[in-house]
């Protein structure tokens, strides 16, 4: 054969094989997947195949092994059978209709009821809250149970570990779940993992990356979420991990980065369904099922009016806790978010650190605009995370020209909770950021809240954080440079890539 043969059979065979992949993309990528993501997944294969094709065998699948979405499927069935007979009924006047369909929903896709009789705090100080839940430890008399997307034993949660340790001092069961990636990345952590052993913590990994040990998921499908619970009566939950406000890194503490947060502290009816979302996630990564020994069972979840268990002394809240990850068939927050926004009449406050959303959620945001509805949004000045950073600020001319405020909360603190209110009576607070790795690929937790004097709380920390930073304008928008603004579109491409 000649060497022109042999370059033209070379460059056929490349073309057929390039032509093969892309057809098999066109075929399967498109299955159970959003129009944006697959058409972002099949132009990367067309025009870096071989890279296009090894990512997409990573990290293509948006969806936890078939086994753990099973587990996950089968403990909503338990919860739902054991709660129906207490359903909270939906015939209260006060209630606009439209909420009873958000709360109908969420149950619907959780198997978690709404409660009232709740009563709910919130912490901004980020050394007090964790202070906060230290003590509420140190009054354990059963079981403590932790979970935190990330945990470190350093000098701000020193205090938090002793507190653990004087608890298994006492007999109590301290239990915690630490997110596989996000823990083992940090520098310190075998010291935190021999401390947790050294006191004596029975601690267990969620969505470990253990390929040999039969353990494997896509490997950024993280669990994110923030809980503990104290006896079953007192539960906490919001944005803060535990870890320093650095968050221990020489390249924040060189920038002087602070980590900007919010908690709640949950007392009555619905820190029974805080409690199921980590019974859940222990069973289905230990294989051990606590609720019918030492710990609340899901059918101890209470849905009664103001007045029962733990609840003196409450607000009278009605509150609804919704889990979501890639576990579950749907995107749980999202459609709770969606269903709020449009459901508002007056405003919506959104503070969201890594605000990338989904076309849904830009109509949602950009159409309560057009009804004449106030919608402010907070967001960090500055970033802890490039690509992320750069992709939110490709929505900010779209938001500000549909009438969106956008504040932007001072260098060097990255805003970090994640919480929204509607109108004066209903707000959202937990672990989701408003984005679409929150909304597809971390699991997540979220606390819906009905009540005046919740969202006055939340007005307050909304107003410290306008007080703080200061408005964008689109004027001052539209000043910015080219080299950025390309920088911002780029990479709103690759966040469609999930």
């Amino acid at each position: 054969m000649d060497s022109t043969f042999l370059a033209n059979l070379s460059w056929s065979l490349a073309v057929l094989v390039h032509a093969a992949i892309i057809i098999t993309a066109l075929i399967v990528i498109p299955r159970g997947r959003k129009p944006t993501a697959a058409m972002a997944w099949i132009l990367l294969i067309v025009i870096l195949p071989g890279i296009g094709v090894v990512l997409y065998l990573v990290i293509g699948s948006v969806r936890l092994p078939e086994k753990r979405r099973a587990e996950q499927a089968r403990i909503d069935g338990i919860i739902r059978g054991r709660v129906q007979q207490n359903a909270l009924a939906m015939t209260d006047a006060e209630w606009p209709r439209w909420f009873q369909r958000v709360v109908q929903q969420n149950e619907e896709l959780t198997a978690l009821p709404a409660s009232t009789g709740n009563a709910a705090s919130l912490y901004g100080d980020y050394q007090a809250s964790i202070d906060a839940m230290a003590a509420e430890i140190d009054t354990a008399t059963s079981f403590v149970h932790v979970e935190f997307f990330i945990v470190a034993w350093d000098d701000t949660t020193r205090g938090f570990f002793a507190a653990m340790e004087r608890a298994v001092a006492r007999g109590v069961s301290v239990r915690l779940l630490a997110d596989y990636v996000s823990t083992r990345r940090l520098g310190n952590s075998k010291e935190t993992l021999a401390e947790l052993d050294r006191i004596g913590v029975t601690w267990a990994w969620m969505l470990p990356v253990m390929p040999f040990q039969g353990k494997y998921q896509r490997p950024d499908l993280r669990n994110h979420r923030k809980i503990v619970v104290v006896d079953g009566r007192v539960g906490f939950m919001g944005s803060q991990n535990l870890i320093s406000r650095d968050y221990d890194s020489e390249k924040n503490i060189k920038r002087g980065l602070k980590w900007q947060e919010l908690m709640t502290r949950l007392t009555g009816p619905v820190v029974a369904s805080v409690n199921a979302v980590f019974l859940s996630d222990w069973l289905i990564e230990t294989g051990e099922d606590l609720s019918a020994t030492e710990h609340l069972a899901p059918d101890a979840i209470e849905t009664t009016s103001a007045g029962g268990a733990g609840a003196s002394g409450t607000d009278g809240l009605l509150c609804q806790v919704v889990p979501s990850g890639p576990g579950y068939d749907t995107e749980n927050n999202l459609r709770l978010f969606l269903s709020l926004i449009y459901g508002a009449t007056e405003k919506v406050i959104i503070t969201s650190p890594y605000f990338v959303p989904d076309e849904a959620m830009v109509y949602a945001i950009t159409t309560a605009c057009q009804r004449g509805i106030e919608v402010q949004l907070f967001v960090s000045e500055i970033g802890d995370q490039f690509m992320v950073w750069h992709a939110q600020r490709s929505y900010y001319t779209a938001l500000l020209e549909a009438g969106v405020r956008i504040f932007l909360y001072p260098a060097p603190f990255i805003l970090h909770s994640k919480h929204f209110s509607i109108d004066d009576d209903i707000a959202v607070i937990g672990s989701s950021n408003m984005d679409i790795r929150s909304f597809s690929l971390n699991n997540e937790v979220s606390l819906m809240v009905r009540g005046a004097s919740f969202v006055a709380g939340m007005r307050e920390v909304e107003q410290g954080y306008r007080d703080a930073g200061r408005e964008l304008t689109l004027e001052e928008w539209r000043r910015e440079p080219a080299k950025a603004t390309f920088l911002d579109g780029l990479m709103r491409l690759t966040s469609a890539l999930n």
